[in-house]
């Protein structure tokens, strides 16, 4: 089965790719290079010994999206493209808007247009706003803090009142925490294009030289060490969730419709100096910090109870903290800038 992967030369994307691969999946990848590099997909066949086929295009572009469903005889679509600072998103609202709603529903009217009614959506714990518990479980109520998250919930309603609406749709909403590490080939990674948004790729990015030091966004949080508290998620289980969970409602008879929403993480919660600290362990690197103000839109814990992947597809994350940092160390030191070096 071909399928179609938006923003599968990012992060997220690269590496479920890698997955569908070794599950037997034929993944076309669909980037409008804003936050990847070209590059990845030499490395993806290093890394598989497959050259994926891709369309460098946008997903708001009707015409594209279309031409590369049809060309390539596209059965389902996984959806990773997507704007996704918390904190950008407070400064520029509309343009996380349009990029992660009005695109993305540009998008379903084009795969509803030809029948192609199978979407793997990458969503987000954001979904789940400021914890009324925890750990997180999918009942909890749906909210958020910042524009990014209400991106997330709004493109999670459009799917729900799809798939009731015509009951040949399936949609999976797959919501994660942080995803961190990196293929542990040390050939892909998180390089986000100028300074990072997110905390692993600044320790590491500290950690090589290419930067001075980390902000630690408050210290104040009513946690064990005052730090955000986080549920870090090993990059290669979440792309494999992703797999497990597709393979699973597609060879389900009373599960192959209908829309679906799982948490995918560790059920572990871990500071913004755990992690520092274990980088530091990881590299031999004395990784230096300074606290900083809180960010708009960040809580203090966030980290869920992924029982019911477990329960219904048998997934469950397989990485400890000392593979996330190791793996992103081994990435980190293989290309200090990227593959853009």
């Amino acid at each position: 089965m071909k399928v179609l992967v938006t923003g599968g030369m990012g992060y997220i994307g690269s590496h479920t790719c890698i997955a569908l691969h070794n599950a037997g999946y034929i993944p076309v990848i669909y980037d409008n290079l804003s936050n990847a590099s070209i590059k990845v997909i030499d490395q993806l066949a290093q890394i598989t010994g497959h050259h994926f086929d891709y369309i460098v295009a946008d997903i708001g572009d009707k015409t594209a999206f279309a031409s590369a469903i049809k060309e390539h005889d596209i059965q389902a679509v996984f959806h990773f493209a997507a704007l996704k600072a918390v904190g950008e998103s407070t400064e520029q609202p509309v343009r996380y808007y349009q990029n992660n709603v009005a695109n993305t529903l540009s998008m379903i009217e084009v795969m509803t247009a030809l029948n192609v009614k199978k979407l793997i959506f990458s969503s987000s714990a954001t979904v789940y706003g400021d914890p009324q518990y925890l750990p997180i479980d999918e009942q909890h109520p749906i909210s958020s803090t910042n524009p990014y998250g209400w991106s997330k919930v709004m493109v999670e309603q459009v799917l729900a009142d799809l798939a009731q609406s015509d009951d040949e749709w399936l949609t999976i909403a797959l919501r994660y925490f942080n995803p961190v590490g990196a293929d542990q080939s040390g050939l892909i990674g998180e390089s986000p294009k100028g300074i990072p948004n997110n905390l692993m790729p600044f320790i590491a990015q500290t950690a090589v030289g290419r930067r001075e030091y980390i902000s630690v966004f408050g210290d104040d949080y009513d946690t064990s060490d005052g730090t955000g508290v986080r549920d870090y998620i090993h990059i290669s289980d979440l792309a494999d969730g992703h797999v497990d969970a597709f393979t699973y409602h597609l060879n389900h008879q009373h599960a192959m419709t209908g829309c679906h929403a799982y948490n995918l993480g560790t059920g572990e919660g871990y500071s913004v100096l755990d992690m520092i600290k274990a980088f530091s362990t990881a590299s031999g690197v004395d990784i230096p910090y300074q606290v900083a103000p809180r960010r708009s839109g960040d809580i203090a814990c966030n980290y869920a109870d992924a029982n019911l992947a477990k329960e219904t597809f048998g997934w469950q994350a397989k990485r400890d903290i000392n593979a996330m940092t190791a793996d992103t160390w081994r990435w980190q030191t293989s290309y200090p800038n990227g593959l853009e070096d």
